[in-house]
């Protein structure tokens, strides 16, 4: 997939901005908070409709805008040329697909699909477990709509429990949402195992390609308890809510579930949260994201753009090399930085970005 044309109005600090781009590299050159970020943002917001930075939505719309606009124009492996257009405003949002009006989440999931690599990725290593889960959730969530509904389906679940728990419930209403939590957990689980067993290899190659060390490394789905005999169907998981019901009570919460599980990143055997060093970690997490392109190439068979946030000025010269010749050669890339990029790096179409405008500087 290719976006060739972007039309932005009203988002964040970005007022308009209309752009083409003809070639396979876009390099977005500025000082930081002049809206760099900010077209990459809107960008990534086209594959599930959610942006990379943010659950808020309204924040997008620009200070003292009733609404904002998205419009990208694709070529496309599947849909050939394809124009989608998001508004935003204070409700929701609206997207349409070629004049035609997409109506549910599950129908857009996996046709535009895009991966942000991020300077902030080393989080993923350092942070909560709540990022980890968030970005496990987002990667398969974002091509598999029969993952998202399995998600959402736990987390409304989930929230009748912690209300009627805060408000100290009687046993029987309780007990009445522990059933569909029970097997919407099961269910949940289950996907992310899968998702994690299928994301491993890729992680260990692509940190083998980005990485001049020999060690290897590797990713597992770290689950927050195992109910009944570790098996984890849904019979076990509504006798571990009941069995618990008790702590939560006094609680006023559901302390264990999928809610609370981690991902585990290891490298050379050992916790790279710990023990990795800081070039391990960034080789780490660069592999992380090239497992994601890895992902959504194999699961929807669209090839996504490649959204590269000053990520670049963040690697030594030997590692920067190597992580964009992971990249490919054909897959699109638009990236940010406050200086140009190496000329090893391959030719670019280059945009000046101050104040939220956008100045074309040079083509190949």
């Amino acid at each position: 997939m290719r976006l060739r044309r972007l039309t932005l109005q009203n988002v964040r600090n970005i007022a308009l901005a209309e752009l083409s781009f003809a070639g396979r590299q876009q390099f977005f050159l500025g000082a930081n908070g002049q809206g760099k970020t900010n077209l990459l943002e809107a960008v990534g917001f086209v594959t599930a409709l959610r942006s990379f930075r943010t659950a808020d939505t309204r924040l997008l719309i620009a200070e003292r805008q009733r609404e904002a606009a998205i419009a990208c124009d694709f070529e496309h492996e599947k849909q050939n040329a394809t124009k989608l257009v998001i508004r935003l405003h204070g409700e929701g949002k609206e997207v349409t697909c070629d004049g035609e009006r997409v109506t549910r989440l599950a129908d857009h999931l996996g046709r535009f699909p895009t991966v942000v690599f991020s300077s902030q990725d080393q989080q993923l290593i350092r942070g909560a477990p709540a990022l980890r889960r968030r970005w496990l959730d987002l990667t398969l969530a974002g091509t598999d709509p029969v993952y998202l509904h399995g998600l959402q389906n736990y987390h409304r679940a989930l929230a009748g429990r912690n209300q009627l728990l805060k408000r100290q419930a009687s046993a029987a209403e309780i007990a009445a949402f522990e059933q569909p939590l029970g097997a919407a957990a099961a269910t949940l689980v289950a996907a992310r195992r899968r998702g994690v067993a299928a994301l491993a290899p890729h992680v260990a190659a692509g940190y083998a390609l980005i990485s001049s060390e020999a060690e290897s490394a590797g990713i597992t789905y770290a689950e927050d308890t195992a109910p009944g005999d570790g098996v984890g169907d849904a019979a076990a998981w509504h006798a571990h809510f009941e069995r618990t019901r008790l702590r939560d009570l006094q609680f006023r919460g559901t302390m264990s579930g999928p809610h609370r599980d981690d991902i585990e990143f290891r490298v050379g055997g050992r916790a790279a949260r710990d023990f990795g060093s800081e070039g391990q970690q960034r080789s780490l997490v660069l592999a992380l994201r090239l497992a994601q392109v890895s992902h959504v190439r194999a699961s929807t068979g669209v090839e996504p753009v490649l959204l590269a946030d000053d990520v670049l000025g963040e690697l030594d010269p030997a590692r920067r090399r190597r992580f964009w010749a992971a990249l490919g050669e054909t897959r699109q890339v638009l990236a940010t930085g406050t200086e140009l990029p190496d000329a090893e790096l391959g030719e670019w179409e280059v945009f000046r970005v101050a104040g939220g405008g956008f100045t074309a500087e040079s083509s190949p």
